[in-house]
């Protein structure tokens, strides 16, 4: 099985998890982006019991009712999404695992929200809001 590694920008707050991803996908909703700043961000959806924290355990912001925003107190970095209407699962930011190789996006959600700007080149599927699969109506 394959262990991965992730950390904020500071190294305070520091993960793992063993095993493989449930899924990875890009989200271009508003909540991700202002929690980013960035365009659009991508998720690798992780089963609770494959993870921990090997740092500080992360601050939370609840986002929305029953959505909260993992991240480092200390440097700010974002590092996970947690909803309730995820219970199995933890959403890793892609960008805050230190080895991605072989980690590849396999849709877009949200796209209903995109930035204008954002041309959406690729083959992945494409959903407005949520996904058919483990991401309904994320």
């Amino acid at each position: 099985m394959t262990k991965r590694e992730g950390r904020c920008l500071c190294g305070a707050v520091t993960f793992e998890y063993e095993g493989p991803e449930n899924w990875i996908g890009h989200c271009h909703c508003q909540s991700c982006r202002l929690n980013t700043a960035s365009p659009f961000t991508t998720f690798v959806g992780v089963p609770n019991e494959a993870y921990r924290f090997t740092g500080k355990t992360p601050a939370t912001h609840e986002s929305s009712p029953g959505v909260r925003r993992l991240y480092c107190a200390d440097c700010g970095a974002p590092i996970a999404y947690d909803a309730d209407k995820f219970p199995d699962e933890i959403h890793f930011y892609l960008a805050a695992i230190e080895d991605a190789s072989g980690l590849e996006p396999q849709f877009h959600v949200f796209t209903e929200e995109k930035v204008p700007w954002i041309k959406l080149g690729d083959d992945l599927p494409k959903y407005a809001k949520g996904t058919s699969g483990p991401l309904l109506n994320l």
